[in-house]
């Protein structure tokens, strides 16, 4: 008979489905402080649907976005789900991982019961009429974050997935490295490779903010492998030397610097003045980095409001200044004039589509590309390793929890 749930680590016999399984559950009532916020519990296994696969989680990725969940701001998402009709009252969140297919929905295509998988993270309706009449799906109004806006991510012993959602795990990758490197490194690669004709090319000098973190220790990589120059921002000494161990060919450290946040008014001279000051000597270590007074051909943003002026002034003329988030807020100043009259780019970038997916997946299967993996336990750690992002206080790379697997474990 099967069992109403499993222990973690307990593997049921394949394709068999407990009624119950263990989460790392949000509620509001605990909204705040990640630490608090993230509790294991016992839940209803969920059913999949139409198109999708129930994944047994083998390990899952840690990233900021479920920090946005713990706090509930800015977006409350178990509201917004609400809203549309969903009653759990909870979230799962997880957008990254590795498992197991263990069920499928009706007219799943591409896997099987028992393929080892990893997730990429962006979900859409495939007969939205905008993907129907040709829109990049990472551009249509129905475009969601997986284990953000939608529920029952990875942070479980089961998730549900649309079936496009699953690609091949690399198979000499532990299930730890697995979970940890599509998110960032998808997102990077888009940022960097995915903007024509702003696409790194050898020689390109590339600025890299939070280079030790998980999307900036992909970036430097994905620079270095098409031939290009990285420069990474960091915040500390023992950041910058595993920037340079990673391949970056020079560090800034922001700490050095104290021009962030938003832009004074032009009206305001003195401001204006100490500003200017501040990121022309920002400008000046970029050039010493790179040997020529040449700034960024590409600026790889996601820091937001304290940065991004920064970044459209040391931007090179014709370069782009690529962003996907706002950690440090989402007001985002910039002197239109270093925009226009130099004629730069701001270019919005979120996640990645399934090919830039699958070509990370690649890279890292040819040992081209190191996920950067830090173990960080598992899943009654979930709550953990969410805080150290919120208090910026994470390891460099990019952290990972086992759920069902074994530490170190590959199949």
């Amino acid at each position: 008979m099967t069992r109403t749930v499993y222990e973690l680590g307990e593997r049921p016999p394949m394709g068999v489905v407990p009624e119950q399984m263990y989460a790392s559950v949000i509620r509001p009532s605990r909204y705040g402080p990640p630490e608090k916020a993230f509790q294991v519990e016992r839940v209803d296994t969920p059913r999949v649907g139409r198109g999708q696969v129930l994944v047994m989680v083998m390990a899952a990725g840690i990233n900021y976005n479920n920090v946005w969940s713990a706090l509930g701001s800015p977006l409350d998402v178990v509201a917004m789900r609400g809203k549309r009709g969903d009653t759990t009252g909870f979230h799962i969140g997880g957008t990254e991982g590795s498992g197991i297919v263990w069920a499928l929905g009706e007219d799943v295509r591409g896997v099987k019961v028992g393929d080892e998988i990893v997730i990429s993270g962006v979900v859409w309706d495939e007969h939205a009429w905008d993907v129907r009449l040709g829109i990049d799906p990472m551009s249509s109004a129905s475009q969601e974050v997986f284990g953000y806006e939608t529920n029952y991510g990875s942070f479980a012993q089961f998730c549900v997935l649309e079936d496009y959602q699953c690609h091949p795990k690399p198979p000499d990758l532990t299930w730890e490295q697995a979970a940890c490197y599509v998110l960032t490194g998808a997102t990077a690669y888009r940022q960097l490779c995915g903007w024509e004709p702003h696409v790194v090319r050898p020689g390109d000098p590339v600025l890299i903010w939070g280079g030790s973190g998980g999307l900036g220790s992909m970036a430097i990589q994905i620079v270095r492998i098409r031939g290009g120059v990285p420069v990474a921002v960091v915040s500390s000494a023992e950041r910058a030397e595993y920037c340079r161990k990673l391949g970056a060919a020079g560090v800034i450290n922001r700490r050095e610097f104290d021009h962030w946040g938003r832009l004074p008014d032009v009206t305001d001279a003195e401001a204006s003045a100490r500003w200017m000051q501040g990121v022309r000597g920002f400008g000046r270590k970029f050039w010493e980095i790179v040997g020529e007074r040449r700034g960024p051909r590409i600026v790889l943003e996601h820091s937001g409001q304290d940065t991004i002026p920064t970044s459209m002034y040391v931007c090179d003329p014709g370069g782009m200044v690529a962003l996907c988030g706002g950690t440090t807020g989402y007001n985002g100043d910039l002197d239109l004039r270093h925009l226009w009259m130099r004629q730069k780019r701001l270019q919005g970038s979120h996640c990645a589509d399934l090919r830039e997916a699958r070509e990370v997946s690649a890279l890292v299967n040819a040992g081209l590309l190191d996920p950067c993996l830090v173990p960080c336990g598992d899943l009654s750690d979930v709550g953990t390793t969410h805080q150290l992002m919120y208090e910026n206080a994470n390891p460099p790379g990019n952290m990972a929890v086992v759920v069902n697997a074994e530490p170190g474990s590959r199949n």
